[in-house]
């Protein structure tokens, strides 16, 4: 498993950069802006990704915040207990998850919400005619018409805030090079960290897919403001004081080195 160590020491590596810790909100807004340009002016020529039926969008994105917990809960647990701490501490830095789950849980529902009372049924795709029978988004599809209504981008907030939640949750991996750890803990760990780089990238990739091929540019940007904000009230302002979930352990050792 020598590669696997080669892999973690390279992302470690990378981790360090001030660009890869600092600025992956800005670097998200960013993408955001640009790619909404890019689609109004319509510069991009129609790929593989254009197309919202692909592999990647229907067994990965549309359950992104399934997969980003099905790796990161066991990675938060062996990592956050290795430190040797207290097991309220370990329940409190879980409750992280719960927390997560909750901003993403009200983010959706709230955006469904909108959606669901600043639209019309539509009865095709071009809105031309509107069906006035059918006053919500279930029952309107569910009769083969069309639903048109302010639509933020889920898929802009999800995959924002779920990479931001990956960075924040996988930063004790550079200080657990000098903790001890059993063989077998220790190789888990190292992979579920490649794994979760991994889902880092395709998230950070159809992210920016999202924003090159799909939504309008408001409802994009709206979409991303909320998955940053989400993060920021969390890791930036609310885990810094006492009755919270906390930082994970890397974050707390600096900020008694500061």
């Amino acid at each position: 498993m020598a590669a696997v160590d080669v892999i973690v020491d390279n992302l470690v590596t990378l981790r360090s950069a001030p660009a890869a810790r600092h600025y992956l909100h800005w670097i998200l807004l960013l993408i955001t802006i640009v790619g909404s340009i890019v689609k109004e002016l319509d510069v991009v020529p129609q790929t593989y990704f254009s197309n919202s039926k692909t592999f990647l969008n229907v067994y990965f994105v549309k359950v992104a915040w399934g997969w980003t917990l099905f790796l990161l809960t066991p990675f938060l647990l062996l990592s956050n207990s290795s430190f040797g701490r207290s097991v309220s501490f370990l329940i409190q830095r879980l409750l992280s998850l719960v927390v997560a789950t909750a901003i993403w849980y009200v983010c959706t529902s709230t955006f469904f919400y909108i959606e669901g009372v600043t639209g019309l049924c539509f009865e095709s795709r071009t809105m031309g005619a509107i069906n006035e029978e059918f006053t919500s988004i279930k029952d309107c599809k569910q009769a083969g018409f069309h639903w048109h209504g302010y639509d933020i981008s889920g898929h802009s907030f999800i995959l924002a805030y779920a990479s931001l939640f990956i960075m924040e949750e996988t930063e004790p991996m550079a200080s657990l090079k000098t903790v001890y750890l059993s063989a077998l803990p220790r190789m888990i760990l190292k992979l579920l960290y490649v794994a979760l780089h991994l889902m880092l990238v395709i998230w950070v990739w159809m992210f920016i897919c999202t924003c090159v091929y799909f939504h309008d540019p408001s409802h994009k940007l709206v979409g991303t403001v909320c998955g940053l904000l989400g993060w920021f009230l969390t890791y930036r302002v609310w885990y810094l004081k006492p009755l919270s979930p906390g930082l994970p352990p890397q974050h707390h050792l600096k900020a008694q080195e500061e």
